[in-house]
């Protein structure tokens, strides 16, 4: 087993004062989180109204944003009338333990076009004027309202189209725009990166009406190996953005799931924590996991084993539902790191290895680990203790320090290095 030396620049072996800049500030939308943890973190749920318990179980764990469908058919069911009961519902048990949301305007109506997804005149006009009626009903929240889900795959019915696409979205963008100026309007969930649909998009003028570009990096790929597409998706943007207006990519939707070929619930939670950490290095200000609990119970099946905790839900437990290692890993990051926020990556001389710095005032963090197999590499440090938590919040305790470095096993799972 090899000891790899981690090599700090000199001005961090001098002294860590060039550590405490001031905290930068958001030029985005103010409905867009700030960087600091646990702020732009969240999860997706399937319910308007929450089973007892099931709220503050998900807030206890730290998450700050939920995302839900906003279904157009469960709301107008006469046309013109809207009812938004459910969603008052849901919108008062979020207030309740301070969550915020990321609606997703959606799908067909059976009103329209046959309930395909809106594609007619009558159907886009509908829609749009639903979507900003909406929008005014929750105005004030610092709510997310996003244009559809995954549009580029089969929830565009009857096939994916990019142009019918580009006009509805455009309609409901200005009818939007117009009703609640100040309000944050984003999209378009694409399934993966879909370049060329995000292009499309971008080149019919959706940047103009979007506040965010919303995608859902899927793989079953590291999570690290996302940077590089973001990094498209921004030279993309950049090209087609109004002059003076800052549009960043959000993280919607991602997740692993505990059942696929090769992952289990401890992978699983592995990747929830590398995941949120890399999109929190790369810059991405909102980051939503899917998914909140397990959608059934056969362990085989991969739709079912995406979430947090279990699928069975328990009215008189406490917790109401069995939690898996990936509700760990999210409450563990999001209370290690509550209060601090991204510095930087240090460098190492192996680029499979991860030492994130994040701070808080004057309190440091280095998150650590590998996407190769273990291996110990040596930290110069700056403290005569530390506290080392593992990736589910298993504690060692604290650790002094005898001399200028110390000597840490990195593995897939991240580590948290406080003091």
């Amino acid at each position: 087993m090899k000891t790899r030396l981690l090599i700090l620049p000199f001005i961090l072996m001098c002294g860590f004062h060039i550590l405490y800049a001031q905290e930068t500030v958001t030029p985005y939308h103010t409905a867009i989180p700030s960087n600091i943890i646990p702020k732009g973190l969240g999860v997706n749920i399937h319910f308007t109204d929450a089973k007892p318990g099931e709220m503050q179980m998900l807030a206890e764990a730290g998450f700050h944003w939920v995302r839900m469908d906003f279904f157009w058919s469960n709301i107008e069911k006469k046309r013109g009338v809207y009812d938004f009961t459910a969603y008052d519902h849901l919108v008062s048990s979020l207030h309740k333990y301070h969550l915020k949301a990321i609606f997703i305007l959606d799908y067909g109506n059976p009103l329209y076009d046959n309930g395909m997804s809106p594609h007619g005149p009558d159907a886009i006009k509908a829609f749009a004027k639903w979507a900003a009626a909406s929008v005014k009903h929750f105005a004030g929240n610092n709510f997310l309202w996003e244009m559809w889900n995954e549009p580029n795959i089969g929830f565009w019915k009857p096939k994916p189209d990019v142009n019918e696409y580009i006009h509805l979205a455009l309609a409901t963008g200005k009818a939007i725009k117009k009703a609640t100026p100040d309000e944050a309007f984003i999209g378009p969930a694409t399934s993966g990166i879909a370049l060329d649909f995000l292009k499309s998009c971008f080149q019919a003028g959706l940047l103009q009406y979007w506040d965010a570009v919303s995608l859902h990096p899927y793989r079953q790929l590291n999570p690290e190996t996302a940077v590089k597409d973001y990094q498209a998706v921004r030279r993309l943007i950049g090209k087609y953005a109004p002059p003076g207006k800052s549009i960043p990519v959000i993280s919607g939707e991602w997740g692993y799931s505990a059942a696929w070929k090769g992952f289990d619930a401890e992978k699983q939670g592995s990747m929830l924590a590398r995941e949120f950490l890399t999109n929190l290095s790369a810059g991405i200000p909102l980051s939503i996991w899917y998914d909140w609990h397990n959608d059934g119970d056969n362990t085989k099946d991969a739709e079912d084993n995406f979430g947090t905790v279990n699928y069975v839900y328990h009215p008189t437990g406490n917790p109401v539902y069995d939690i898996k290692p990936a509700y760990l890993a999210a409450k563990t990051l999001m209370h290690a790191l509550d209060g601090f926020h991204f510095e930087k990556r240090l460098p190492v001389n192996n680029n499979a290895d991860y030492v994130l710095l994040f701070k808080k005032r004057k309190n440091i963090c280095y998150t650590v680990w590998t996407t190769e197999q273990a291996h110990i590499i040596s930290l110069i440090m700056k403290s005569k203790k530390y506290r080392l938590l593992g990736y589910t919040g298993n504690e060692s305790g604290i650790k002094k320090i005898s001399g200028k470095t110390i000597e840490i096993m990195l593995t897939n799972t991240p580590q948290y290095l406080i003091w």
